[in-house]
């Protein structure tokens, strides 16, 4: 059976959310007050915040030149890739986290504050995995679904996504070493501007990209069914991985990495974990009324790909889904999709 997936979140009408940058060539590059424009910025949202669930508003700030480059290529969501490996950042090894030790970032709150409102943009990547291994614990298939397409609409005033922080009350990371329900601080800017005056020698500042009201439970069900439907006997195992979900700031090295792990045993790292940029696959959890996914719901998208899925099982594969096994099933069905194969991955 699937790992246990995480609880789906839900915005709540007392949580505090921001307009994210929709960028437009039209705009002209940002003046050089900067810093005073996006605190008036912050304070007109938090005095019209959206309903739950609705769309950001329309920019009132412009990103850089250097960051109005996004690739437009029919099959590939509209996005400035390059904000995926800002300049100084890596890449984790299992991909989910970017993080950088430039000391601009630690000290310069207009630099970290334009640099987190940019990356908020940018959504995360979440995709299925479907394994089938046989009794003797071989992998009989290794299938993979890239799902970013469907929290990103075509239109880019149709996206869903925005920027949340973290609430009075609610348990989290606000500059401590461990996690506390207050204070809440109004605004994106003075959750940075206390990160960047903390003077501690170990902390971290992190931006994490969330998608909410997906019904994984539902769609494990449904792919778990198709394959009992074309006979695998194997275990199963149906997981919702995200990549490209986390950024982490921290604090420069000063020191050889050693002596900063042990410094940390001693007087910890002061986390800042304030901010959420979320990603709505629906305006709310499958089964609520007037739901409106971004872009279709679970079993429209369960219909159009089940039998592109079955037919990458039935042959081994080891490999992602895309839409070329789309079109091939459409304009060349296969036989085996005809009747219900015999029964296999019990050897």
């Amino acid at each position: 059976m699937a790992d246990q997936q995480q609880q789906i979140p839900r915005k709540g009408l007392s949580e505090a959310s921001y307009a994210v940058h929709r960028p437009s060539d039209s705009e002209a590059s940002p003046s050089n007050a900067v810093e005073e424009e996006l605190v008036e910025h912050d304070q007109h949202e938090r005095t019209h915040t959206p309903p739950p669930y609705s769309g950001p508003a329309s920019p009132t700030r412009a990103p850089e030149a250097q960051w109005q480059s996004q690739i437009d290529c029919p099959g590939l969501p509209k996005l400035d890739y390059r904000l995926y490996s800002p300049s100084s950042f890596t890449l984790s090894q299992d991909q989910t986290t970017i993080s950088s030790r430039d000391p601009q970032l630690n000290t310069q709150r207009t630099a970290l504050l334009t640099l987190i409102q940019r990356l908020a943009y940018i959504p995360p990547k979440p995709h299925i995995r479907i394994v089938g291994k046989g009794s003797d614990g071989s992998i009989d298939f290794d299938v993979k679904f890239n799902a970013m397409n469907l929290i990103l609409p075509k239109g880019e005033k149709q996206r869903m996504n925005y920027i949340k922080t973290i609430p009075p009350g609610e348990l989290g990371f606000r500059g401590q070493i461990k996690k506390t329900a207050g204070p809440g601080l109004e605004g994106l800017e003075r959750w940075v501007r206390n990160y960047c005056e903390d003077d501690s020698s170990i902390k971290h500042f992190a931006l994490d990209r969330i998608v909410i009201n997906w019904d994984t439970s539902y769609l494990e069900g449904r792919l778990l069914s198709l394959l009992k439907n074309i006979s695998y006997r194997g275990h199963v195992t149906v997981t919702f991985p995200v990549t490209h979900s986390r950024v982490m700031i921290h604090s420069p090295d000063k020191m050889n990495r050693f002596i900063s792990n042990v410094t940390k045993v001693f007087t910890g790292t002061h986390k800042y974990e304030p901010v959420k940029s979320i990603w709505p696959y629906a305006n709310m959890p499958r089964g609520e009324p007037g739901r409106r996914c971004a872009v279709q719901d679970e079993d429209a998208w369960f219909d159009d790909w089940k039998d592109s899925i079955a037919h990458a099982v039935l042959s081994r594969r080891k490999s992602w889904i895309t839409i070329e096994d789309r079109l091939e099933v459409l304009m060349e069905p296969k036989p085996m999709m005809n009747g219900k194969p015999a029964e296999w991955g019990t050897t």
